[in-house]
C-alpha cells in the first residue's frame, strides 16, 4: 500500500473518531491529546517487544505487537497531517541524514 493511501485512511479514521468525540465529550481530541496517546502506545509498544524477546509475559504478544505497531503509525500520520508535515519527505530527508551520519562514524 503507498503512503498516500494510508494517510487517506487514517485521517478518514480520525474525522469519524472527531465526530464520537464530539458526541460523547463535546469537543474532539486536541493535538496534544493524541500526542499523549501516542506516547502511551510507545510504552505498550516497549512492553510486547519485551514480551517477544522473551522478558516479559504477555499472551498474544505477536499479535498485539502488530497491532500496536499499526496503531503507533495511526498516530504518527495523523499528528504529521494536523502538524502539515509532509511526512514522506521528511522521512526521506532522516533517512538521509541517517545515513550520512552512519558514513561519517564508518570513516
Amino acid at each position: 500500500m503507498e503512503l498516500q493511501k494510508i494517510i487517506h485512511r487514517a485521517m478518514d479514521l480520525r474525522r469519524q473518531y472527531e465526530v464520537k468525540e464530539t458526541n460523547l465529550y463535546g469537543a474532539p481530541s486536541t493535538i496534544m491529546d493524541i500526542a499523549k496517546g501516542f506516547a502511551g502506545d510507545v510504552n505498550n509498544l516497549v512492553k510486547l517487544i519485551e514480551a517477544e524477546q522473551g522478558q516479559r509475559e504477555i499472551p498474544n504478544s505477536k499479535e498485539k505487537l502488530e497491532a500496536h505497531l499499526a496503531h503507533c503509525l495511526w498516530s504518527v500520520v495523523v499528528l504529521a497531517q494536523m502538524h502539515n508535515v509532509n511526512l514522506e519527505t521528511a522521512f526521506m530527508e532522516a533517512m538521509d541524514r541517517l545515513e550520512n551520519h552512519l558514513l561519517e562514524t564508518q570513516e
